[in-house]
């Protein structure tokens, strides 16, 4: 099997996809050929995901596909690669009836380990109750970990810390809260390149992400 995960979210908006994208732009920069998916009909955040790999990225949808067609799909795309990552949708459970058509539906299909991406800025411990519902939830969604995004010191980094020493969760990393990575208008005016951003997203993520551990779950 590929080294492949899945990068999901308890919600939209908790920087899930910059953080795919910054972790896509790294592995590549590592030497790894990285072929991409995204979850859903999504065809904005397939674009990054190109950018930055020099590959199309490929939707997995199972409201449209069968389950036996995704699983085609990311065999036949995953030829030629050293790493599969797949950004998820929305909130992990979040589908077309329930959690049907979810990320966490393709992560089962495909059996994929989940990497969740907790945005932090206002929370520390009761990331702890956010955290546990997840992993409770369903059995047969293997999260292997979690990525904070939004950390805004050291101190909040120890608290988060021990939210996963508590529910033995491995912490792959803390992303310090940076203006410039937030993209309130991004579907406005989209500028696939973001050299700079990009550039300044893979360092950090390089300082502050166990991103050899991602490629080991």
């Amino acid at each position: 099997m590929k080294k492949s995960f899945l990068i999901s979210a308890p919600t939209s908006g908790s920087g899930k996809t910059t953080i795919a994208r910054g972790v896509m732009a790294l592995l590549v920069k590592k030497g790894y050929v990285v072929q991409p998916f995204k979850c859903g009909p999504d065809y904005i955040d397939t674009k990054f995901h190109a950018a930055v790999c020099g590959r199309a990225s490929i939707n997995l949808d199972t409201f449209m596909a069968s389950p036996e067609h995704v699983k085609e799909l990311f065999v036949r795309y995953a030829e030629g690669a050293d790493v599969c990552v797949v950004e998820g949708m929305m909130g992990l459970f979040d589908g077309y009836d329930r959690d049907k058509g979810s990320s966490a539906e393709i992560a089962c299909v495909l059996d994929l380990p989940v990497v969740m991406v907790v945005d932090a800025r206002s929370a520390a411990y009761s990331m702890a109750a956010l955290l546990s519902g997840f992993l409770h939830f369903r059995d047969n969604v293997r999260m292997a970990g979690v990525i904070f995004n939004k950390v805004g010191s050291s101190r909040h980094r120890l608290m988060l810390q021990q939210v996963c020493d508590d529910l033995q969760l491995e912490c792959f990393g803390f992303l310090p809260k940076k203006k410039d990575l937030e993209q309130s208008s991004r579907y406005l005016g989209l500028d696939f390149s973001e050299k700079a951003e990009t550039t300044m997203l893979v360092s950090l993520l390089e300082e502050n992400v166990n991103w050899k551990r991602l490629l080991e779950i």
